[in-house]
């Protein structure tokens, strides 16, 4: 009797089930390798760079295994020369050791724009020509004029500044703004629970000024303040009329729950 061949005894299969075996022990290596290679798993926490010069977050970031790269540069008036302004991933994110950082600092070097003449303008028409330049709108000073909120004049720190002079970016321009008698009165708005530049903007677009800003030990730098809200401002918003130029006060936290 002739005796069966055992089927795995074949040249062919054995040479099929050693390539398999050989496919499968590869591809478990590759997985091994590259999860040493990328310490799958092994994440840590990105550190806070805000507020650092360069050298300081390199430092840091060295002692949390990591990378950083400045690629980018803004102009803030209000904050240190030189300091990182942004990061990114941010402050608190779970990446892999070696990570780069990206910072945008905050420029040592103010840049200059050219003041526009806003002599004649619409109060709104005036922000919106400073917010474009790069500036700031400061105080509203209303003076007696036939046009309610027509622009007579421009200041720099109390001074006329002509159009065409060059200033730092960033730079508060105030405006002197005429006050009809028949034509004088506006509501204080509602600003609570909105971001610190939307807030402003809205109580400027009121025709009314900020007389001041209070941040909590919750907001510690610049960066923090454009994230923080209103949490209570005075006077409420209001029904009743006011008289134009009024002022307005705000405390902002970065608790969104925070109350007065």
């Amino acid at each position: 009797m002739v005796e069966k061949k055992s089927f795995f005894s074949n040249w062919v299969v054995k040479n099929i089930l050693w390539a398999v075996i050989l496919v499968v022990a590869l591809l478990v290596g590759a997985s091994i390798a590259l999860r040493i290679a990328t310490h799958h798993g092994q994440e840590i926490e990105v550190p806070d760079f805000s507020n650092m010069n360069v050298n300081e977050a390199r430092y840091n970031a060295s002692l949390s295994n990591m990378r950083v790269e400045v690629i980018d540069s803004v102009y803030i008036r209000r904050m240190g020369r030189g300091l990182v302004y942004s990061q990114n991933p941010k402050a608190g994110s779970r990446v892999k050791k070696g990570r780069r950082v990206l910072l945008t600092i905050n420029s040592v070097t103010p840049k200059k724009v050219q003041m526009p003449n806003l002599v004649g303008y619409s109060m709104r028409q005036a922000k919106a020509e400073i917010l474009s330049r790069g500036l700031n709108l400061g105080k509203l000073i209303y003076v007696s004029d036939m046009a309610t909120n027509n622009v007579l004049r421009q200041l720099r720190r109390n001074r006329e500044i002509p159009a065409g002079t060059m200033v730092d970016s960033g730079s508060e321009i105030d405006l002197v703004v005429g006050l009809n008698n028949t034509d004088n009165k506006t509501y204080v708005p509602g600003v609570t629970g909105m971001k610190f530049m939307r807030a402003v903007d809205v109580v400027h677009d009121n025709s009314l000024n900020i007389k001041s800003l209070h941040f909590d030990q919750t907001v510690k730098t610049y960066a923090d303040s454009l994230d923080a809200v209103v949490y209570k401002q005075t006077p409420d918003a209001s029904r009743s009329e006011v008289l134009i130029g009024s002022d307005v006060s705000l405390y902002l936290s970065k608790d969104p729950l925070k109350k007065p």
